[in-house]
């Protein structure tokens, strides 16, 4: 089993950036209204990558902001695949007990 301690640094790491990303979309949302600054796509799609995928979901959904641009919502889509086959791929692994799936 997992030890608790290697669990919570990833809790904590992953709802710091969820909560990060969830306000950088909505004060980007708030911006492109106003006319100001705005946050850059690179710097919404990196905080995506490094986590904060499902808060930008989540954003999106929310504030509906970045649902028209194609190439973003491509990105996006692409950073969510592999995060999803990187977590198919590496949970089973750390969590004895988990059945995983058969190779290819």
């Amino acid at each position: 089993m997992t030890s608790p301690l290697l669990i919570w640094p990833a809790i904590i790491y992953l709802t710091a950036i969820n909560l990060i990303t969830l306000f950088l979309y909505g004060s980007d949302k708030l911006s492109a209204r106003a006319g100001a600054d705005r946050v850059r796509e690179r710097t919404l799609l990196l905080l995506a990558l490094l986590g904060g995928s499902p808060a930008a979901l989540l954003a999106m959904k929310l504030f509906r902001h970045k649902t028209r641009k194609a190439s973003f919502l491509a990105i996006l889509t692409l950073i969510l695949l592999i995060q999803l086959a990187l977590f198919i791929t590496v949970y089973p692994r750390i969590t004895p007990g988990t059945p995983s799936l058969p190779p290819l």
